[in-house]
């Protein structure tokens, strides 16, 4: 034999050597069958499956343990939203009463859907791509989608995190540099801080005003720490996730007993928790709470998928899908809690704040003889006002001095109006949680613990949204993990430099509201779909059955086929006519007034949000056509196979028909099934694999090879 034949490089070498199956079966010598995964029929049916799970372990990476992949799944789906965006929704909605939307929705989409990701995950143990393609490879293009997704996820959460750690930054020291007095009196301090410190905004989208140079740098530092957490896979980020995840748990902790104990505390928790009940009959409320749970538990991002896919496959992802969503939903509560105790403490404070001010112009209106003293009652004393001697002294002015009043400019300081107001998103953690800290004893101490949690929650976020991105990419494209993991993280800085300009924050808006919302419905809504109705309920929880060694609740059965695809699609309906209805628009911050005002895109920014739009799902409808009318092979005439020292893998090349039948070398079937189709993926409830239509056991061919099958080989 030739000293340069690639069956001479398989005896010398440990190197994978993969050629077609006419070269092989014409030039190699007879396999040792009992110790190759190539079992030519008639070994055990116990000996093969031992071979495959032995093979399949020692390809795919797995967790170190049950602990670390929990802590991971809750890393990704714990994240900046449950601190900021799901107590913003519960001011907003009616406090208490927007619980119900949330809780119905999360029984009835969440954790159905959430199952099915962690399911198909572990089933297939494959990124994102490669699960879609093996389920219905006309809808392969989920996968691809779901990466783009998490790409612009990606570029703007990062920005956020870099925000967090300049404020981390500027946290040792004291007095805190957001504690100043402003320039400009028409704002608070933190107000002026965040708006024309921090990010020296411009005053509008069209402004661009340049790169801010220090949020520049932040970012970059926040790439550098992504990048060394993900660079080696789970790893790297497996053992991150122990600090990421349980860090912030500790902060929540000690924030909520600081702010218990804070005057003020008991208002700002009876108020979020006080129900409007007319709020629950709102169909706004409803489409806000179904898009909270998708980017609460990481639906569609395919973060979910990655991170499953590195588990056994007898892991109970039943029990992992309860357990998640339960904490998820419990650090949601946990941080409203301690925000709006806090901001009931600030709430209290502005509201005394107000009573002075408003007591000094009484003052002076009764010095100038604008007011007659018979106007005040006689308990009242100026010295030690309180808000219920004050709230009594406006009731009268109001009352005597009724066509006079309005120019008077009283306010009637009531710490309602304070609690009422919605501070969203970044506003919250950046201005008005932050003003709050100020008045605490020792606040550069609470301040460093608060972006230092924001650091990790966004961490943790971020390194499963990189999952979303490598894992599939890796496994269907054997890019090298490393350089690849770099060129994401390097290519990412640079996009995200649109993010740091003066105009940045802006463009986040963009991103965060409107461009991965819509994208992400479609994906979910599909992914239900491609398992209920095209793959198969019945089939689907028949293997969820042979996995876990028990039958999942008929529950998830009607979840899946019926209600779930229902109400998504009725939440997609509603989020397209509510982008039709309402422009989409942002919050600008004058320079010249001091004070936020509310923008609609411009015609170039529009087109920008509709390209992202669009971007993130093409692949969908382009996948379709393309495997549809069969420009696109969806590998099921394909077929090699790849070898190192004696040990056989299936991988891709072209099988022609002369090779096909030098494959025929046994009629005596497989005691133990491939985990994957020899051929195809299932199409459809109805539809059998080319093999299934055959009335020999063993297929078209006979064939009695049990392959060491991979999903990436499919592709």
């Amino acid at each position: 034999m030739p000293k340069n034949s690639k069956v001479t490089q398989r005896e010398h070498s440990t190197e994978h050597v993969t050629e077609s199956v006419a070269d092989l079966l014409a030039l190699e010598e007879p396999v040792d069958y009992k110790q190759s995964v190539l079992n030519v029929a008639g070994e055990a049916g116990g000996k093969q499956k031992a071979a495959e799970e032995e093979l399949d372990t020692e390809d795919r990476p797995a967790w170190n343990s049950k602990l670390q992949y929990i802590l991971a799944q809750i890393g990704f789906s714990v994240g900046l939203g449950n601190i900021w965006r799901f107590p913003y929704l519960c001011q907003k909605n009616g406090g208490g009463a927007y619980l119900v939307p949330y809780l119905v929705l999360l029984i009835i989409i969440g954790i159905p859907l959430f199952f099915l990701e962690l399911a198909v995950g572990q089933r297939i143990r494959r990124g994102s791509i490669g699960v879609w393609h093996y389920v219905c490879p006309r809808l392969g293009g989920i996968g691809f989608s779901s990466c783009i997704v998490c790409l612009f996820v990606g570029l703007y959460y990062n920005v956020i995190i870099g925000w967090s750690i300049f404020y981390f930054f500027k946290s040792f020291q004291y007095p805190l540099p957001w504690m100043v007095e402003a320039e400009c009196e028409k704002s608070s301090a933190t107000t002026y801080f965040w708006y024309r410190e921090a990010l020296d905004i411009s005053n509008s989208i069209s402004e661009s005003g340049g790169l801010n140079w220090k949020m520049t740098l932040c970012l970059l530092v926040a790439w550098s720490i992504v990048g060394m957490a993900v660079v080696k896979g789970i790893q790297s980020s497996g053992k991150v996730m122990y600090f990421s995840s349980l860090f912030p748990y500790v902060v929540l902790a000690c924030f909520l007993v600081r702010g218990l104990l804070l005057r003020g505390a008991v208002d700002g928790i009876l108020h979020m928790f006080t129900p409007k009940l007319d709020k629950m009959l709102d169909p706004q409320v409803w489409r806000e709470a179904a898009t909270q749970v998708f980017f609460a538990l990481g639906l569609g991002f395919g973060g979910v998928i990655a991170f499953s896919s590195y588990n056994k496959q007898d892991n109970n992802c039943h029990f992992d899908a309860a357990l998640v969503s339960f904490i998820n939903f419990f650090t949601s509560v946990l941080a409203t809690l301690v925000v709006f105790a806090v901001l009931g403490f600030k709430a209290n404070i502005m509201n005394e704040k107000c009573v002075v001010e408003n007591a000094e112009k009484i003052l002076r209106y009764l010095n100038t003889n604008v007011l007659s003293r018979d106007l005040i009652p006689p308990h009242v004393n100026f010295s030690h006002l309180t808000t219920k001697d004050y709230s009594e002294m406006y009731r009268v002015i109001m009352t005597v001095k009724e066509d006079q009043f309005p120019a008077l400019g009283l306010d009637p300081c009531l710490l309602e109006d304070e609690l009422d107001k919605s501070v969203q998103g970044t506003g919250l953690a950046f201005i008005a949680f932050t003003e709050a800290m100020t008045h605490f004893p020792a606040s550069p101490f609470w301040s460093v613990m608060f972006f230092l949690m924001l650091i990790n929650l966004g961490l943790g976020s971020m390194i499963g949204t990189m999952a979303g991105i490598t894992t599939p990419i890796i496994d269907t494209f054997k890019v090298p993990k490393e350089m690849f993991t770099v060129g994401c993280c390097v290519f990412a800085f640079f996009v995200g430099l649109l993010f740091v300009q003066r105009s940045g924050n802006y463009f986040v808006t963009m991103f965060d509201d409107y461009s991965a919302t819509l994208p992400l419905t479609v994906i979910v809504i599909l992914e239900n779909i491609a398992v209920a109705w095209i793959y198969g309920t019945k089939k689907f929880m028949q293997e969820l059955t042979e996995m876990l060694g028990f039958r999942p609740y008929r529950f998830y059965f009607y979840m899946w086929k019926f209600v779930s695809p229902l109400c998504m699609a009725v939440l997609t309906t509603a989020s397209i006519i509510q982008l039709g209805v309402t422009p989409p628009g942002y919050s600008a911050w004058i320079k010249e007034e001091a004070a936020e005002r509310y923008l609609y895109f411009p015609n170039w920014a529009m087109a920008l949000l509709i390209t992202l739009i669009v971007v993130a799902t093409l692949p969908i409808p382009v996948v379709f056509v393309l495997r549809h009318f069969h420009l696109l092979s969806d590998g099921s005439n394909t077929l090699s196979v790849s070898y190192k020292k004696g040990r056989m893998m299936k991988d891709m090349s072209n099988l022609e028909e002369n090779d096909e039948t030098r494959f025929i070398l046994s009629k005596v079937p497989s005691e133990a099934p491939s985990p994957m189709p020899t051929h195809r993926s299932y199409l459809g409830p109805g539809s059998t694999s080319p093999l299934e239509n055959s009335t020999n056991p063993n297929g078209r061919y006979g064939s009695g090879y049990l392959l060491a099958s991979t999903p990436e080989s499919e592709l």
